[in-house]
């Protein structure tokens, strides 16, 4: 009961402090609600939701049970989670936050998953888009292209660090000792894939709408929680709270031989990791090394923000967020020591100019030119496509309301 009270009353303070600053900071509220919405309206809403459309109808029609039957012998053994979990991992790193906690959600409803596997998967299903490594944190923030490389090769094995990691988290259910006794074949694959869509009777219209509406509520969610985020951080660094949270930060900083310079930027990415990214490019104190490691963290920790997107959509199921949120610590802790230990072969080795020019990262370093040259016509894009969107999902909404 006293916790309970000392909850209320610190979320009362909170909110009341909250609607204070904003009161007191008017013009510095509106200033990072204007920076937050540009980036859902430009970046986040065109990105994400052709990915999640088609996930849905993906789902619906029954390809992901077939992908699943067909991934089980490699996804089981490695991660301890059903095969539909590597269609989720992959579209999340396709399309980034929050693409797998919204797809291990949909899969847990659809009781495709054990709340034990459903944990495990999103853990390490959440993660950027290559996009926005290579396009905005590379070349974007560092104009340094190559820097993708470890950013990207540091994130994603982070992924699978924590992957591999989460299969000793829960306890055995029986759910999957059933689905073990299965035999994998390519035809109990076409099987299930025939049974999910008899199964999912609705026509291919209701699906498809159904598609659309369900994605973009999702992403106004998204929209939500990057404003208020936003003005949230830009409201602590006015307060000093930043700068306070940053004094405890710089003994652990100074422990490991980091420039306290970091420590701003570094509590600015717990809370969103563009803004924490960009200040971190800009330090001019540490080296690259250093700017790299913090950089890492902040990426896969994915800020306050992503998990409050992801809290919110875990909360439509039994899910519990905390294996999550400590997932997003220990990935973050392996894709810094990641970009420690690929520092020299990836990133060093290909400076010294006695390299030939047709080394293996030049393919890859020309994959960041083009990624940068992708998000800048998306930010161009980006708000004519999330208008037709909204204008869709207007329509439909309308439509279903005069049928009913």
């Amino acid at each position: 009961m006293f916790r309970s009270k000392l909850k209320t009353l610190f979320l009362s303070v909170s909110v009341t402090i909250l609607a204070g600053s904003l009161i007191s900071f008017p013009q510095e509220s509106f200033q990072a609600s204007i920076r937050g919405l540009n980036m859902w309206w430009e970046i986040v809403f065109p990105s994400l939701l052709p990915f999640f459309i088609v996930s849905e109808m993906l789902i619906g029609f029954g390809v992901v049970k077939f992908i699943g039957v067909l991934l089980e012998p490699l996804m089981r053994p490695l991660f301890k989670v059903p095969g539909v979990g590597g269609f989720v991992w992959a579209m999340g790193m396709a399309s980034g936050f929050p693409a797998g906690a919204k797809l291990t959600a949909r899969l847990r409803q659809e009781g495709q998953l054990t709340r034990t596997e459903a944990e495990r998967l999103v853990s390490f299903t959440n993660s950027s888009n290559p996009l926005f490594i290579f396009g905005a944190v590379s070349v974007g923030f560092f104009n340094n292209a190559q820097l993708g490389v470890i950013f990207a090769f540091a994130h994603y094995l982070g992924n699978i660090g924590v992957g591999i990691l989460m299969r000793f988290y829960g306890k055995e259910d029986s759910l999957k000792r059933s689905e073990r006794k299965k035999r994998f074949a390519f035809r109990s694959a076409l099987s299930a894939l025939h049974q999910t869509r008899l199964k999912d009777n609705r026509p291919i219209g209701k699906l498809l709408g159904d598609a659309v509406t369900s994605s973009i509520q999702t992403l106004l969610m998204v929209g939500g929680f990057i404003i208020i985020f936003s003005v949230i951080n830009k409201l602590l660094y006015l307060l000093h709270i930043t700068a306070f949270l940053a004094q405890v930060v710089d003994f652990a900083l100074q422990a490991i031989s980091f420039p306290d310079m970091l420590s701003i930027p570094f509590i600015s990415g717990l809370f969103e990791i563009t803004l924490g990214s960009q200040l971190t490019s800009q330090v001019q104190d540490a080296t690259m090394l250093q700017q790299a490691m913090i950089t890492s963290f902040i990426l896969a920790f994915s800020g306050f923000s992503v998990q409050a997107q992801v809290a919110s959509i875990l909360a439509q199921t039994d899910i519990r967020f905390q294996p999550f949120f400590f997932a997003r610590i220990i990935q973050g802790v392996f894709a810094s020591l990641f970009t420690l230990i690929l520092w020299k072969p990836l990133y060093l080795h290909f400076q010294e100019p006695e390299k030939p020019s047709n080394a293996i990262p030049v393919s890859l370093l020309k994959t960041a030119i083009e990624s940068d040259h992708l998000f800048q016509k998306m930010v161009l894009a980006g708000p004519l496509i999330t208008l037709f969107a909204l204008g869709v999902y207007v329509l439909i909404l309308v439509k279903r309301n005069v049928k009913a």
